[in-house]
């Protein structure tokens, strides 16, 4: 097997060909970006993935919790959560380069099927974590991108070495987080349940002691196990996902700043702009107005 600065520089060749925004690469769940991202695009709800840096620098903040990480270690998100990014150049000037692998629970479950038992069970952790990139976990992306360049191959191997990118990350540290979300009746399962109703009905108010029940946990338990995968509690979660829907409603949609709030179900426009302007930095209209002044005239690197 190559070293890993030789496999580097062969992904980082394979994926020179994407752009400032999620860029498919005809794989399906495998995506690659590069450059400078307008950070309200990095302020989002993001998919469960593997993320694995090849040029540069990422860090996420969940709640009140930073994790950065560079092309020595990659990135698990199990669940979906209310992040904001920042992305950062090499030291020496080349461009931010990823690539990332979104999660999908029949593969994993297949996969997990096949496997024997983990001796312990891990609960109580967060559901996102960095890892230090192993040669064999590099060497399976590298064997998945090349798929790039042979198309015809896509349908008969990339389930393939899906599977043995996952594989990797099980074996790693944070694989229990992988099995956790699979099984059916573990804590994070739950959550990741949770979460789904939180959003779909994300404008509607919500009672803890109801999502509670519907996961068939105390009041207490619940809350514990959600703020330990989310770190954030479920009425937190619910505010990031309002202020982020309401973002784009202002963005893409041109809504003013008191038909967002209402839509997402804020019932006051003045807590909205405040709860608004502690999350993004700005009041809701000067940072949509910035936002779209940068998406009209990017300004020259």
């Amino acid at each position: 097997m190559p070293g890993m600065n030789t496999q580097l520089i062969e992904l980082r060749a394979l994926a020179a060909k994407a752009e400032n925004r999620r860029t498919e690469t005809g794989i399906p769940r495998v995506a690659m970006v590069q450059g400078a991202i307008p950070e309200h695009m990095l302020a989002a709800v993001y998919d469960p993935m593997i993320n694995l840096i090849l040029q540069g620098s990422k860090s996420m903040t969940v709640g009140d919790r930073t994790l950065r990480y560079d092309p020595a270690t990659y990135f698990v998100m199990s669940i979906e959560l209310p992040a904001v990014g920042t992305v950062h150049p090499a030291a020496t000037g080349e461009p931010y380069l990823a690539v990332s692998l979104t999660l999908d629970p029949t593969v994993l479950a297949t996969l997990l099927n096949d496997l024997p038992e983990p001796a312990g069970r891990y609960e109580h952790d967060a559901g996102f974590s960095v890892a230090a990139v192993t040669p064999e976990l590099m060497d399976a992306w590298l064997r998945m991108l090349r798929l790039m360049g042979n198309p015809e191959a896509i349908a008969a191997l990339a389930p393939v070495y899906e599977r043995e990118i996952l594989y990797r990350v099980l074996q790693g540290p944070h694989g229990w987080m992988l099995r956790e979300i699979a099984a059916p009746d573990t804590a994070m399962a739950r959550v990741s349940q949770a979460i789904q109703w939180i959003r779909r009905d994300f404008a509607e108010p919500i009672r803890v002691e109801a999502l509670a029940q519907k996961a068939a946990m105390s009041v207490s338990a619940f809350h514990r196990h959600f703020k330990a995968v989310t770190n954030l509690s479920p009425l937190q979660y619910q505010k990031r996902v309002r202020l982020l829907q309401a973002r784009t409603l202002m963005v893409a949609s041109a809504k003013n700043v008191t038909s967002a709030a209402f839509e997402v179900g804020y019932e006051s426009a003045t807590q909205f702009s405040r709860d608004y302007a502690r999350a993004f930095g700005l009041p809701p209209a000067r940072d949509a107005a910035r936002i779209l002044g940068e998406s009209r005239g990017p300004k020259a690197n």
